[in-house]
């Protein structure tokens, strides 16, 4: 396994790698759901890089940025155990040189759900994600559904500038009581770790409506806001979301597939999820 800092290096190494290539764009802090990532690249591809960058333009000023979970050498102990063969760890001087001022802005798509509560946040996405497609040159890239519109997002970004790569999207990899992995999940207390589950039990209340032929997505909405509501440490809800499963446009009736998204508040703590219904 080859760990590289150099953008130029890595550059000239996938110009020269057996192909095809898969890239898994990471933050670190790695856990099963990028290990989940990670397995699925490495058995489809024959060369396997994952790049490691905690992004400093997807962060709002008032986000986590300088707490956001750094578990170095027990990434790379995971990465070196799945077979990864490239690694890449840019400084933040790396990918943003003095003086950068060119950003990707994906239109629509992202200024709804996560866009609007975080405003910025999937113009960095894209922007250092375009960056590594373009330094990477993989054949495929792999993202997690548990950061949906975000898979999205992505998608667009390779469509419409005809990057020519594939985007795998990968299931939501979850904890036995439903709560869907994340990096920021170390920071649950014991009682908020306990009362996070909530938000899986009210998607899965959406899907169940679904199932009995409810098409109302309003009534999908509110069912899904009272199971959030019934567990007293949701601080907040900032969205509760019944929007169709590729423009992400809020449905008054549900037919084709929708996504079913929520982010909640747990103290300083915020939980998004989804779940698409067929």
């Amino acid at each position: 396994m080859r760990v590289i800092a150099s953008s130029q290096e890595m550059a000239r190494i996938c110009r020269e790698v057996p192909r095809p290539l898969g890239l898994v764009p990471t933050m670190g802090a790695l856990h099963r759901g990028h290990q989940a990532l990670v397995q699925r690249a490495r058995q489809d591809n024959r060369t396997m890089a994952v790049s490691i960058f905690v992004n400093p333009s997807q962060f709002g000023p008032q986000e986590d940025l300088t707490q956001y979970p750094r578990t170095l050498d027990q990434d790379l102990d995971l990465l070196r155990g799945e077979g990864a063969d490239l690694v890449f760890m840019p400084a933040v001087e790396e990918m943003y040189p003095p003086g950068f001022d060119t950003w990707v802005d994906v239109g629509r798509l992202a200024t709804r759900l996560e866009g609007e509560q975080r405003p910025g946040h999937f113009r960095g996405v894209a922007t250092v994600v375009a960056k590594l497609f373009h330094l990477v040159r993989p054949d495929r890239a792999y993202f997690g559904q548990k950061d949906g519109q975000q898979a999205l997002v992505i998608r667009q970004l390779v469509r419409d500038l005809d990057l020519g790569l594939e985007v795998v999207v990968v299931p939501t990899v979850r904890e036995p009581d439903g709560l869907a992995l994340s990096s920021r999940n170390l920071y649950l207390t014991p009682q908020q770790r306990q009362a996070a589950p909530v938000v899986y039990r009210a998607l899965c209340r959406a899907q169940e409506l679904r199932r009995r032929g409810e098409v109302g997505a309003e009534q999908l909405r509110r069912e899904v806001r009272s199971v959030l509501a019934s567990e007293p440490l949701v601080e907040a809800i900032d969205y509760v979301s019944v929007a169709d499963a590729e423009t992400l446009e809020e449905l008054d009736t549900v037919g084709g597939r929708a996504m079913v998204s929520v982010a909640i508040r747990l103290g300083k703590l915020r939980l998004i999820d989804n779940i698409i219904l067929e």
